[in-house]
């Protein structure tokens, strides 16, 4: 049947509800036990309520499979057990329709544990069928748009989330109580954007008639508050970046940024690696877990390697040797890497790098000291002001997430963000730009500070075996439809 004749076969159902004087929408349900719980209750009474999954009528007996977020249970009506007019009453009832029951919970011949229903009444009445299959949709954007459908069609989906949630609880947890940092939250809408690279979102405070950007980071504002006397801070919350959309990024995405007194980013090396043992083990038990084939151990110590090491055993060539732009051009065009023209030596070396050197970084790896070139944010290093004291962590070919040193001499980080302004004026639109009032703060005085930024995002893919981000973030960014509601056959 097609689609807009079930939907009027359901509307009519709806009326004749109606007519009889039931409300099909009621605001309260008299729930008292889940059905996970609900089923070891054998023998006893039971309120139980759900969404009707499967419907079975065979003349004045009705089986139904009713579901809850905790399980499934089987429904027996009876007309013996209920009046007549009780018993027509499921006529009006469909898949997808939620209803609540009383009855005592038995087990039939089959060994099917059941409640015998006594009484019941609908909750709300579904006016759309749902899909008879979902998961195995040509269009997956139809199911990023409709994740209600494809929540309710897949077990494996709800999986998915609901260890989303266990990551984001268990790293909270190693924070605040194994590690003694101060949860905070800091704004959305910011007046300058900074803390990383990236294209902004901007928008208009009409009251205030001025323009704010949507942040694409949380440092900034957590190291004011390093600057404010606190010494452990982290928060997790969406940053936002304008920029184009693939497997590993949404511009939409969850951040989990740290700012510690006293540390560097050798310290923050054994933050991480530490942290992510420990959610890895209280959510699997253990430290090894499978991501599209490969099996991944999160035992600490994580292997460390320096970024000219790597280079040179990727592309054969001394890091350090490249010391002029020219010599980075060349060398980008020798190994087919694409660059910009406003890119510096530094960033050419980082470029090509990220294209030749991090596809086999299975295992969980530090990579560490890369060009300043990238990161005026971060503290050069004292032995060679050409390199910072920053790292990335890779698993399986992914960078997940930057760190550093914070740079807490105002006049160094102001004349960085000097030539920060000069690539933004040569068509670098991700170049960074400088923060008067951030300025002023470390004028007063920051510690030496360090801070980690992973996007959990990319940690859940791992976590969850997922192969796109789009796959853990519960409603995707899509661009919007343009031709109205699509049909569901």
């Amino acid at each position: 049947m097609a689609l807009q004749a079930l939907q009027k076969e359901r509307l009519k159902k709806l009326r004749n509800i109606q007519r009889l004087g039931i409300n099909p929408f009621p605001s309260k349900s008299n729930r008292k036990h889940e059905i996970f719980v609900a089923r070891k209750m054998m023998g006893k009474k039971v309120f139980v309520a759900g969404r009707i999954r499967s419907l079975r009528p065979h003349g004045k007996i009705t089986f139904v499979d009713l579901e809850d977020q905790s399980g499934k249970i089987q429904l027996f009506f009876s007309e013996a057990e209920l009046t007549g007019e009780k018993y027509e009453f499921l006529t009006n009832l469909d898949l997808g329709d939620f209803i609540e029951t009383t009855g005592e919970i038995f087990k039939t011949q089959a060994g099917e544990i059941t409640v015998r229903v006594s009484n019941y009444k609908i909750l709300s009445k579904s006016l759309r069928p749902l899909p008879s299959s979902w998961y195995g949709l040509k269009d997956v954007e139809e199911r990023y748009r409709k994740r209600y459908l494809d929540l309710l069609m897949n077990d494996s989906v709800r999986k998915v989330f609901e260890i989303r949630s266990k990551v984001i609880y268990y790293v909270r947890k190693f924070m605040i109580e194994e590690k003694g940092y101060l949860e905070v939250e800091n704004p959305i809408l910011q007046p300058v954007y900074g803390g990383g690279r990236a294209k902004p979102f901007k928008t208009r405070h009409n009251a205030l008639d001025s323009n704010f950007y949507l942040r694409i980071s949380n440092e900034l504002y957590l190291k004011r508050l390093i600057v404010g006397g606190f010494e452990k801070v982290f928060e997790i919350g969406h940053v936002f970046r304008n920029e184009g959309m693939d497997r590993n990024h949404n511009p939409e995405f969850t951040m989990f940024e740290t700012m510690e007194a006293y540390a560097d980013y050798t310290d923050n090396m054994n933050l991480i690696e530490e942290m992510f043992e420990y959610v890895v083990k209280a959510i699997f038990g253990k430290t090894k877990i499978e991501f599209q084939g490969m099996v991944l151990d999160f035992k600490k110590p994580w292997t460390r390697i320096k970024l000219a090491d790597l280079f040179k055993k990727h592309t054969g060539v001394h890091f350090h040797e490249i010391d002029t732009l020219e010599k980075a051009i060349k060398l980008a065009k020798k190994l087919g890497v694409e660059i910009k023209d406003y890119m510096t030596d530094g960033e050419i070396l980082l470029e090509i790098f990220e294209k030749k050197c991090t596809d086999q970084l299975i295992q969980p790896t530090f990579v560490f000291d890369y060009p300043a070139d990238f990161y005026p944010l971060a503290k050069r290093k004292n032995d060679n002001p050409k390199l910072v004291e920053s790292f990335d962590i890779y698993v399986a070919g992914m960078e997940m997430g930057t760190n550093w040193s914070e740079q807490n001499d105002p006049q160094i980080l102001k004349e960085a963000w000097v030539e920060e302004k000069k690539k933004m004026k040569k068509g670098n639109l991700e170049a960074q730009k400088t923060d008067e009032d951030f300025l002023e703060a470390l004028e007063y005085g920051m510690p030496p500070t360090s801070g980690i930024g992973p996007g959990l995002d990319r940690w859940i893919m791992v976590f969850t075996n997922s192969p796109a981000i789009a796959d853990v973030i519960l409603f995707p960014t899509l661009k919007p439809e343009r031709k109205g509601i699509k049909k569901l056959e």
